[in-house]
């Protein structure tokens, strides 16, 4: 099979074309590079640059690449940035994915792999988070891949697509330092970032029903996350017509402050932090079950914590040299 890749050369999207192309999949990069970078892509692999929202473009690539199969991985994805610009969300998220599915039935593809989000969640007020958790979502990020995933389903039954909604827990770590996320969105780069200022890292408040009183969140590497996508590849190929929704986690929470402690052990710091109000809509705990990915996927996350500190802290002294002399 060939795979088309959506934001293939973004931080995940780099790392599933590097894991699928590994595997013995043939895959084509389709970005617009709004946010990815074109040195990510393999020596070898194709890059389209285009948005999902110019169809004839995305029917061009199926159709020029011979195109079996798709990953979409290309979209917005700032929570905060969402509520400020809601329509741009929609737009972007919910439009671009039907422009593209729209292509991608009329070029006959049968697999599509849709990445999805824990944001379709909510705060749910569970120990386990399973994919028959009622979804809520408190952001318009959240609600665009919510749509996402009915969009995809009902695509998938009309056309016989068959269809994988991988929802995401929190990303982080790197196979390489030139892969590495280079944004600073996420509560790993967040603390790097404070440290490298020579500053405390702030938690969020301090008053949540968890042990520590801060936030409890599931944490995947980077690479285990990729796996999951050729995982998921694989199922569809061997299996037409299947329709999967699968938490892509470990498993296994980790409190806010339990991470600071692990960074500052890990990278040679002693900053204490320092607390701030809460920030609206953050639930207290979600963590994954990963039951149905090791049933559907045979997948299980390899990958530690104190992995992903370490190899994303690589990729950050690589981009920040200045942080490695604090």
């Amino acid at each position: 099979m060939t795979w088309l890749i959506t934001g293939g050369a973004g931080y995940i999207g780099a790392h599933v074309v590097r894991a699928m192309t590994e595997a013995g999949e043939r895959t084509v990069v389709y970005d617009d590079l709004s946010t990815g970078l074109a040195d990510r892509v393999p020596d070898g692999v194709p890059l389209v640059v285009g948005s999902t929202l110019d169809g004839e473009r995305v029917a061009r690539a199926l159709v020029g690449h011979g195109i079996t199969g798709v990953v979409h991985l290309a979209a917005k994805k700032q929570v905060g940035e969402s509520v400020e610009r809601p329509l741009h969300y929609y737009r972007e998220n919910v439009e671009g994915l039907r422009v593209l599915l729209d292509a991608v039935t009329a070029a006959g593809v049968r697999s599509f792999v849709f990445s999805s989000s824990a944001a379709v969640y909510g705060m749910p007020d569970v120990d386990l988070v399973t994919e028959e958790t009622p979804c809520a979502p408190m952001s318009p990020y959240g609600e665009t891949k919510l749509a996402g995933e009915w969009l995809v389903r009902a695509a998938g039954r009309a056309a016989g697509l068959s269809t994988a909604c991988l929802r995401y827990f929190n990303v982080a770590g790197a196979a390489r330092p030139d892969l590495a996320d280079t944004g600073v969105f996420n509560l790993i780069p967040m603390i790097f970032e404070k440290l490298t200022e020579d500053a405390p890292p702030r938690v969020f408040g301090d008053d949540y029903p968890t042990p520590d009183g801060t936030c409890v969140r599931d944490y995947i590497h980077v690479v285990d996350l990729a796996e999951a996508h050729v995982a998921a590849a694989r199922a569809l190929r061997s299996a037409p017509g299947r329709d999967l929704t699968v938490n892509i986690g470990r498993g296994e929470g980790v409190s806010v402050r339990e991470m600071i402690d692990r960074v500052n052990a890990l990278t040679g710091h002693d900053r204490p932090p320092v607390v701030t109000p809460r920030r609206p809509g953050d639930p207290a705990r979600v963590v994954a079950s990963a039951d149905r990915a090791a049933t559907e996927l045979a997948w299980k996350a390899r990958h530690t914590v104190d992995d992903m500190i370490t190899s994303a802290w690589q990729g950050w002294t690589r981009l920040h040299p200045e942080a490695g002399r604090h």
